[in-house]
């Protein structure tokens, strides 16, 4: 058993608006909007994430609409 690990999209964008469920509307550099979630590493550090923050994430390639969120930057 050989196990492809998937390769992952890494973009930048800012929250928009903050959703219940730690969702989060994020908005891409090229005015695209994605759907967000919030890593493990983020919850397990109570990383708190507002509208306006600068984030870094992961996208699969297979669906442009969704994301996950892996680092906020400054």
């Amino acid at each position: 058993m050989n196990q492809v690990k998937e390769d992952h999209i890494e973009v930048e964008g800012r929250i928009v608006t903050v959703l219940p469920g730690t969702m989060f509307r994020v908005e891409l550099d090229n005015k695209h909007q994605v759907l967000a979630t919030v890593s493990g590493k983020i919850r397990k550090r109570w990383v708190r994430l507002t509208a306006g923050d600068r984030v870094k994430m992961d996208m699969s390639p297979y669906d442009l609409n969704k994301a996950r969120i892996t680092w906020r930057l400054k």
